[in-house]
């Protein structure tokens, strides 16, 4: 067996970057990417090798020691070429290993809360029953709030290089094939001349579009390389409590040397995906909503570079109502992978097709070439099912087991709120398991979590699937959904007549596509997440939370920052009286720590904030923002959106959501010290009188 196959990145590297062009150097750092997982894992395999089963000898002098780490991790280390393992190690695997956190599954979810962990400087193991990192794109818009939780840890450059940028995500269309007619067009992911200031004021990131098959190896090697064990071709089989120590002890297989061990740990993260043993075996009570059928994506390389110069964009809806269609693709979407070598045909099938339909790869191409529209050589790499669910788990945790990602919310990939949501789940989750296993909160903190970010499950699910029945409209507008063929053309021959019907049809399609900026510029979506709870302390506010602005209107194109409690900090550019690097009041805060923020008049919040976090051993960073202080406003945003006086205080939790807010400074430094003291024990979980 190969390391490759061992760390499962022969599949990621059969995906490495070949375009030209402007892109040419974020291919390269692609490339590079992969090449230092590769590194990593490599140098890993040899330590555990050394260190864990170095020999049979090693292995049962390491179970006189109590080394039972060795034990349990030996069937997977074995020669670094093909051919059998040495199954003389498979006699250590019966110990049981421990550790304080294992988290199943290694895909944005799981890798993304190993990655958080870490920067909280915390160690365990991540398992997948994969043979590797992601071998087809899936997923692929990265969005500005999940790339402000990279960017927390350092990752949203490395990141933000593997990608395709805003250039080649300007549009999406609507047309008879690529080669052909195209019907209509939209500005998409933040390009649309009348929506880029709002983009840019929402974040100092920008929307990016980074296939699952790049951003999976990256968050991998960064758990890695930060101190997270990690094993693939390992399938969690069953777990059980001892109700006496709370220790969660999991069995798990070996899916290459057939062995079975198992592992004690204080912490069970289930990010296990769709199927979820974790949230089953939990029996995690799901809202099930009726599907909306099944979709078959299929993985081609063709050059379609000269199709694109004139219709720049990474989705392109095909639809041909005036020809016949197979039933297993009556219609479908090709997605940009690599610009402009590599996409993906995501093909829809006709509401009564049996899911257990399989085409021939013949008959794919064929579908493909149909899309097409010129003789551009095509190629097919992969085939792969899936069904477009409306699911959400009610509850995401029970005692110290906690699901996140697709384990607990599955839907369609409209908007583009998959990988993004999971991402956010585990930036939410990380610093609170952090606090409580250093003793900086007590265990009812862990509590917040499902607390908050279940509702965040449910908007996106639903908002995913109403963006999916929005094309409803434009299919029906067009004329695809008759049967007949002869209806079909009938339809979309009105929609050139110079008459009252045509006139409607016209008006309905425009409608009909307009209707979707819902989801190709759903910003509020991404954006309006406010959380309630008892993370966050709203006691002394003097009404109730009601959306500000535009987002009041429509919460899902439109975000309006505030530091009411519960909404995400503001991002507000900064600088110094002597100008400098500008900086994010995104950057400020976060990085493990609680922010307070204030300005002139504030020192009072200052002192208190200083002499608490002494007291509590709970880091909080503060920033005096005004003239002449820390830091200037220069634009002054921040004075237009903090929500406070000048002498009052914003208080910001690691994960950049605010937790408080104090109008005004307090008669003295003694009272600001009893507030804020209120205030953080209170959003920490401590009991309070």
């Amino acid at each position: 067996m190969s390391l490759l196959t061992c760390s499962g990145l022969g599949r990621g590297l059969q995906s490495l970057p070949t375009a030209t062009g402007s892109s040419l150097r974020s291919h390269r750092l692609a490339a590079k990417s992969h090449r230092g997982l590769v590194r990593s894992l490599h140098t890993q395999y040899l330590r555990d090798r050394r260190a864990l089963v170095p020999s049979v000898v090693q292995s049962r002098s390491a179970a006189r020691t109590g080394n039972h780490f060795a034990h349990a991790l030996g069937p997977a280390a074995g020669r670094l070429s093909n051919g059998s393992l040495r199954r003389s190690y498979a006699s250590a695997a019966a110990e049981i290993v421990d550790t304080e956190f294992l988290v199943v599954g290694a895909g944005p979810a799981g890798a993304g809360l190993a990655c958080f962990l870490t920067s909280h400087g915390l160690k365990g193991i991540m398992i997948s029953t994969a043979p590797g990192t992601a071998n087809t794109p899936r997923a692929h818009i990265t969005n500005m709030a999940a790339l402000e939780c990279l960017r927390d840890i350092g990752l949203d450059k490395e990141l933000e290089d593997l990608s395709s940028k805003g250039h080649c995500m300007i549009h999406t269309r609507w047309c008879h094939s690529m080669a052909g007619e195209e019907y209509a067009r939209i500005h998409s992911w933040g390009n649309a001349p009348n929506r880029k200031g709002d983009y840019e004021l929402a974040s100092p990131c920008s929307p990016v579009d980074l296939p699952q098959t790049l951003l999976e190896p990256a968050l991998v090697r960064h758990a890695i390389l930060n101190g997270f064990k990690t094993r693939f071709n390992t399938t969690l089989k069953s777990f059980e409590e001892d109700p006496d120590t709370g220790l969660i002890t999991v069995h798990v297989h070996d899916n290459i040397s057939k062995v079975d061990y198992s592992i004690r740990t204080k912490y069970l993260f289930g990010a296990d995906g769709a199927r979820s043993q974790i949230v089953k075996q939990l029996d995690l009570p799901l809202s099930v909503k009726p599907g909306q059928g099944m979709a078959i994506n299929v993985l081609v390389k063709a050059d379609l570079s000269h199709l694109v110069e004139h219709r720049r964009g990474n989705l392109h809806w095909v639809m041909q109502p005036d020809k016949e269609h197979p039933a297993f693709g009556w219609m479908g979407i090709v997605r940009m992978v690599k610009p402009w070598n590599e996409w993906m045909f995501i093909l829809f099938p006709t509401r009564d097709t049996d899911p257990q339909i399989s085409p021939s790869k013949e008959e794919y191409l064929a579908r493909v070439r149909d899309f097409i529209g010129d003789d551009t050589p095509a190629e097919i790499i992969d085939v792969s099912k899936w069904f477009i669910n409306e699911i959400v788990a009610e509850k995401y945790s029970e005692r110290n087991i906690f699901c996140l990602g697709d384990a607990v919310h599955r839907h369609p990939p409209m908007n583009g709120l998959g990988s993004n949501t999971c991402i956010q789940d585990a930036f939410n989750l990380a610093w609170k398991v952090a606090y409580v296993h250093k003793g900086l909160a007590p265990p009812s903190l862990l509590s917040s979590y499902s607390i908050e970010r279940q509702p965040v499950g449910r908007s996106i699910i639903t908002r995913a699937n109403d963006g999916f029945r929005d094309h409803f409209h434009v299919w029906e507008s067009l004329g695809t959904l008759p049967e007949n063929v002869e209806d079909r053309r009938k339809i979309l021959e009105e929609l050139q007549a110079p008459t009252a019907a045509g006139v409607a049809r016209r008006k309905k399609f425009q409608e009909a596509i307009t209707r979707t900026s819902h989801e190709f510029h759903g910003l509020g979506i991404e954006m309006n997440q406010v959380y309630a709870g008892p993370g966050i302390y709203t006691a002394d506010e003097p009404e109730p939370y009601k959306r500000p602005g535009r987002a009041a209107e429509d919460d899902v194109l439109y975000y309006e920052p505030s530091t009411y409690p519960g909404s995400r900090l503001p991002h507000v550019w900064l600088n110094k009286t002597v100008p400098t690097d500008p900086m994010s009041t995104i950057d400020l805060a976060g990085h493990g720590a609680f922010s307070l923020f204030t300005g002139i008049g504030g020192d009072h919040w200052k002192q208190a904030a200083k002499q608490l976090s002494a007291e509590l051993g709970v880091p909080i960073n503060v920033h005096s923002i005004g003239f002449r202080q820390e830091w200037e406003d220069v634009y002054f945003d921040w004075t237009r959106l903090r929500g406070v006086e000048e002498s009052g205080a914003v208080l910001v939790r690691p994960d950049r959501f605010v937790a408080w807010r104090a109008p005004e400074v307090l008669e003295s430094a003694g009272a600001c010290e009893a507030k804020l003291g209120q205030v953080l024990r209170s959003v920490l979980g401590h009991k309070t009188t």
